[in-house]
């Protein structure tokens, strides 16, 4: 019996070791498969993700790819043609549908993208000296990476078939689509039946930094362009591109960016006198081009333009340049901030940042983000763009903290390895960027000023409207140019604009402000700006500055009113 009892007991222990060494094999095998070290699928005829029916089981046979290696495997991948994809079948079966909200899901009417062919004709808006010219043949390849979340699929097929239609054949490698981790996993992998077309799907949101990065990782052309994922490619916009980078390989090159109105769709034209710029809050603009290079190129509207930055979403980069310069900072998260690193690092490390007048590529400005940021939008961007600050622009920094003194809480991660790499790249100091390559921007006087930049009251700015000496001055948009909206603050209570300063004669209560050549010594002209209450107090009549009758007699001096959002004023930067 006892022997009986030993024999059931030794059986019952081998069987519970069988058991969990069982378990300890699936569970290390289950996370072996399914884990890389990039989290991405790149997806192959018999791995389907989302559980497919049979159509789809069938579909997925016929349409994924893995990036090709071997050289039956390229000849099946050039074989697609724009035909194999039933544009109106991918459209419908995630689209527009009667009742809902045509903006709630993408920030631009999807019903009207919808009903436009997704292969038709924008216009050719550029200079005639562009339209005459002849591109070479000769040039070097290049792999577009277009990645996208949830885009709209009429959009993003937009997107590519422009870009398969209005490019060389022999001058495009490849266009590599980057799924981050979309809804629909069919968004993208419908879109293997298209030529040159291969898919990468991430399997967790990575964000369009590291997602880019991936997608550069596999490339195979000798340049790398990016777009967004509802853009619209424009005639021969390709070849300026590849041109500028052969003739200057350490140069980032982004087109001139027309406006796909989010409405309409209707393709706007914009204007070729215009590059990037940012303040001291780091948020990115346009700039008008300044006076002198405007007359360098009088007569000659096919030269590059040099840009301190760029937008960001659309450019082409020599591969080798990108890997050198350090790709992108992978501890970046989602987007935003990403342009001004990149510009920075390329103009401080010994390139440049131009935009190509010839090259034209339409794009769907939104007016808010259509998806979730982890940790919210704007943590994500003070985030991103504080990295970019301690990293590339020394004591300049300050400023920036003085724009936006709430970023100091905003953790922003560990900066060692990009530190590092502009140590090793011999990268020029933010002062050298600043003299050489944006002299235009602005720096308050740490000697004389306390407040500095626009004076904004909700969207709208204080501006001179163009006014001379003895004239009002008022309200207008704020437009981010500076000029006429720039003002400083100093330590001798002045409020200036270049060298006129804001003042009265009176000093009575409804008496309007008035632009008069600066006096330290006349009282008249002295201000004080409390931080606590927003308010510009005219120092020796206590009145407050207000915007109640901008419309009809420019800002006055009123009474001071503690809630009155007419005499609430926000310095661009206080030092």
């Amino acid at each position: 019996m006892r022997l009986m009892r030993r024999r059931r007991l030794i059986l019952f222990l081998l069987v519970l070791v069988w058991v969990v060494g069982m378990c300890y094999f699936l569970t290390n095998s289950t996370g072996n498969r399914n884990s890389s070290p990039q989290e991405t699928d790149i997806f192959t005829r018999d791995e389907a993700q989302t559980g497919p029916t049979n159509q789809d089981l069938q579909e997925n046979q016929e349409t994924s790819r893995e990036i090709p290696k071997e050289r039956e495997e390229e000849e099946e991948f050039d074989k697609r043609k724009i035909s194999d994809l039933d544009p109106i079948k991918y459209i419908v079966e995630n689209g527009f549908h009667e009742g809902d909200d045509a903006y709630a899901k993408n920030a631009y009417n999807i019903k009207k993208s919808d009903q436009l062919p997704v292969d038709r004709e924008v216009p050719d808006v550029r200079d005639q000296q562009c339209k005459s010219q002849v591109w070479p043949h000769d040039l070097p390849t290049t792999t577009i990476i277009i990645c996208f979340h949830n885009e709209g699929r009429s959009a993003l097929l937009r997107t590519v078939i422009s870009a398969l239609n209005r490019s060389p054949p022999h001058l495009l490698k490849e266009i590599i689509l980057v799924d981050d981790f979309s809804s629909d996993p069919k968004d993208g992998r419908r879109l293997l039946k298209l030529p040159k077309v291969k898919l990468i799907r991430n399997t967790k949101r990575e964000g369009l930094i590291r997602s880019r990065v991936k997608g550069a990782n596999l490339a195979r052309g000798e340049v790398l362009t990016f777009l967004d994922s509802h853009c619209e490619c424009n005639k021969n916009w390709l070849e300026p591109l590849l041109l500028r980078i052969k003739e200057s390989p350490k140069t980032i090159v982004s087109p001139i960016i027309d406006v796909i109105n989010l409405d309409t769709f209707d393709y706007l034209g914009s204007s070729a006198d215009l590059r990037g710029g940012f303040g001291w809050n780091l948020n990115f603009k346009w700039d008008f081009l300044p006076p002198h290079i405007l007359a360098e190129r009088q007569g000659k509207p096919t030269l590059p333009i040099k840009s301190p930055v760029i937008a960001g979403g659309l450019f082409s980069v020599a591969k080798k340049w990108f890997e050198t310069l350090g790709k992108y900072d992978m501890q970046m998260d989602v987007w935003g901030g990403e342009n001004l690193e990149i510009s920075f690092r390329t103009w401080q490390c010994g390139g440049a940042m131009e935009i190509i007048p010839c090259s034209r590529v339409g794009h769907v400005f939104r007016n808010r983000h259509p998806y979730q940021f982890p940790g919210g939008s704007m943590n994500v961007f003070q985030k991103n763009t504080r990295r970019a600050v301690e990293v590339w622009m020394d004591d300049y920094k300050r400023y920036y903290y003085a724009a936006v003194p709430y970023a100091k809480n905003t953790p922003y991660g560990d900066i060692e390895e990009r530190v590092e790499l502009r140590r090793k790249l011999r990268c020029r100091p933010f002062k050298w960027y600043v003299q050489n390559v944006y002299p235009e921007l602005k720096l308050p006087s740490d000697e004389s000023t306390k407040s500095f930049g626009e004076i904004k009251q909700g969207n709208q700015c204080v501006d001179t409207l163009g006014h001379m000496r003895g004239q009002t001055i008022g309200l207008f948009e704020c437009h981010g140019a500076g000029g006429n909206q720039m003002w400083s603050l100093t330590k001798s209570s002045l409020l200036k604009h270049e060298t006129m300063c804001l003042g009265v004669n009176d000093g009575k209560a409804t008496e309007p402000v008035q632009l008069l050549d600066c006096d330290e010594n006349n009282s008249m002209q002295h201000w004080e700006y409390e931080k606590a209450t927003s308010r510009l107090r005219h120092k020796p009549t206590s009145l407050c500055l207000s915007s109640d009758k901008h419309k009809t007699s420019g800002l006055t001096l009123e009474q001071c009113n503690g809630s009155a959002f007419s005499q609430h004023w926000a310095f661009e930067v206080n030092l």
